[in-house]
């Protein structure tokens, strides 16, 4: 690792000019012949060449370690037994990277997406420059946009990419002006809605010692569901397997034959266990999910797949449409593992030997030493955001789960909804009788134990914000009872059938969801009551919820038909009000009862 990170991406930038590419990796240090790069004797190069391919997912700006069991990954033991492994953290994760590339002279280090957005308050306060920063200092070579690379929209991801202050905010250390991303964001399958022409590159070549291999970018196709409309206006999503055999036919034909695809879409393995064999009993039949259609789509020309999304942990061979195994992985999240992949090269047909491609994901444990580098931009920042981020908010008795729950109806998502529906039930604020909130946009769980020096169970406000970190807007909006239904069905059907996103919600409206039924039935009609009222179809009821689910976002179109809209505080303002109001230091808040939902499995 060279000392001097700035030097070294001078050199980058000056050699990525001159060779015409957005990234050149490897390039930029003359690396002594590894094992699989010797000569014979008469100075001519082994036929193959081991590469490294390193890659992560969905960081989310995870600067330092994510707090409770959103910090942990699940390690099934040889007795069988799952133990939990507290992971995650820059600091340590650039130590685990660092540490992998010793003795790989080849090494390339990708990304699949979300990188940034949804951030806890020391990335996201800072419109997540402090990330863009630390993946610099990582040696991110390339990384695919993600749905949350657009949640401020085209404008604020070019500037992540190209650098500058920020437009409103301007610049935050003094003296400094922002440098942007030194590696490539790749956007395949995003166009401009006026020009066709693609938002971002969408590919990019890494060269070393005649070694090339493309990498193709690529976000979901249903991107514009899951972002705000502001995020995505003025951009068209196109199919990924598509986009992909596309331009994996243009970089064929410029002789590039090693491609990796770099994709935010993914998949749901049988076991949560990051060790899970998800090739048993045969290829790829331990993981289902949109990621195993968009595989067994692209092109053999390309040669592996890096995915994320779903924040699940996977390496598994996936048939191609020649029937070939083909590696597809992904590294959870919020860079809690890293997945080392070896790509074997092939100097005379410039193509990966894809029989001895090997992959394994790794924990980025918490007992290697820091990156002190990681540690000097953490505490930089850090001071920067004190002033805000340290104030307390409210108290709680225990961790209140919200992202480290499994449930359907999870502890935070009642706090959150109640907190909505208490801010905007009095008749000036809306008269909500009723809120919704999107178990999407719970980002983390309220941890009892300390996060600094305010003592346990103190939520600051900046553990509040990394619980939600968006800022949404809240509405208040008139449905009938019958849209009421058809959108609590809609948690289980349409696109959200294969994978239901179970709306949390405010105190007083039960019902029953029964997992052994199909589709919209699972939401059982009969049994939905407010306040222990059956639902009246006819009658009108007003509605809390965020801009995101006001806008139809989730696949929620019912809830995107209401009127009589009024605007109310952010989410964020709602849940510290909501704090402040029912906890002290001497009473502090409970988790409360998850009776809402009653699942019947």
């Amino acid at each position: 690792m060279s000392a001097t990170p700035q030097k070294n991406r001078a050199t980058r930038r000056v050699l990525a000019a001159a060779a015409g590419l957005a990234t050149v990796g490897a390039l930029v240090a003359a690396m002594p012949a590894g094992a699989h790069d010797r000569g014979n004797g008469h100075g001519h190069k082994p036929r193959t060449v081991d590469v490294q391919l390193l890659s992560f997912n969905d960081l989310h700006g995870n600067l330092e370690p994510p707090a409770g069991s959103a910090g942990n990954v699940s390690e099934t033991q040889p007795d069988g037994t799952v133990k939990a492994i507290p992971a995650g953290g820059v600091e340590y994760l650039a130590t685990s990277l660092r540490t992998a590339r010793k003795g790989n002279p080849y090494s390339v280090t990708a990304a699949g997406g979300d990188m940034v957005g949804a951030s806890p308050l020391l990335s996201g306060l800072f419109h997540d420059e402090p990330t863009i920063e630390a993946l610099n200092g990582l040696d991110l070579d390339v990384t695919a946009v993600g749905n949350h690379e657009f949640d401020e929209g085209a404008a604020e991801l070019a500037r992540l990419q190209n650098g500058g202050c920020h437009p409103v905010e301007g610049c935050y250390e003094k003296g400094k002006k922002f440098k942007g991303a030194d590696f490539p964001y790749l956007a395949a399958n995003v166009t401009k809605e006026k020009t066709g022409r693609p938002l971002l590159k969408p590919y990019t070549v890494w060269k070393k010692n005649g070694v090339k291999i493309g990498f193709i970018g690529v976000t979901l196709e249903g991107t514009p569901d899951i972002v705000t409309a502001n995020g995505v206006k003025g951009l068209k999503f196109h199919d990924e397997v598509e986009t992909i055999n596309k331009y994996a036919r243009e970089l064929d034909r410029k002789g590039v034959k090693s491609i990796v695809a770099l994709i935010h879409e993914g998949g749901a393995p049988a076991s949560t266990s990051y060790n899970y064999d998800c090739d048993s009993p045969g290829a790829g039949d331990g993981i289902s999910g949109p990621i195993v259609d968009i595989a067994k789509g692209i092109t053999p020309k390309v040669d592996a797949l890096v995915t994320g999304h779903t924040h699940q942990a996977y390496v598994c061979t996936v048939p191609d449409p020649s029937g070939k195994p083909r590696m597809v992985t992904s590294a959870s999240s919020f860079g809690k593992l890293y997945t080392d992949t070896t790509l074997t090269y092939d100097r005379r047909t410039k193509d990966i030997v894809r029989t001895s491609v090997k992959s394994a994901n790794h924990v980025v444990t918490r007992d290697q030493a820091k990156a002190t580098d990681m540690t000097r931009l953490i505490d930089r920042w850090n001071k920067l955001a004190a002033p805000i981020a340290s104030k307390p908010q409210g108290w709680i008795s225990a961790d209140i789960n919200g992202r480290g729950s499994t449930a359907p109806e999870k502890p935070l998502g009642n706090v959150i909804a109640d907190a909505q529906l208490e801010g905007l039930a009095p008749a000036d604020k809306g008269g909500a009788e009723v809120a919704f909130m999107n178990p999407g946009g719970i980002r983390a769980d309220l941890v009892h134990k300390a996060s600094g020096s305010e003592g346990d169970g103190v939520v600051t406000y900046g553990e509040a914000f990394t619980v939600q970190p968006f800022t949404n807007m809240m509405n208040v909006v008139d449905l009938t009872g019958a849209q009421l239904v058809t959108a609590l069905q809609q948690q289980v059907s349409g696109s959200n059938q294969a994978s239901p996103k179970i709306l949390q919600v405010s105190k007083g409206l039960t019902y029953t969801l029964d997992l052994t039924k199909s589709g919209a039935d699972r939401v059982v009609a009969d049994t939905i009551k407010l306040n222990g009222e059956a639902i009246d179809p006819a009658r009108t009821y007003r509605v809390a919820m965020n801009e995101f689910l006001a806008g139809g976002g989730d696949g929620f179109a019912a809830l995107g038909e209401g009127t009589n809209k009024l605007v109310g505080a952010s989410d964020l303002d709602l849940f510290n009000a909501y704090l402040a109001a029912h906890s002290t230091a001497a009473a502090p808040l409970a988790p409360p009862a998850t009776d809402r939902i009653t699942v019947i499995q």
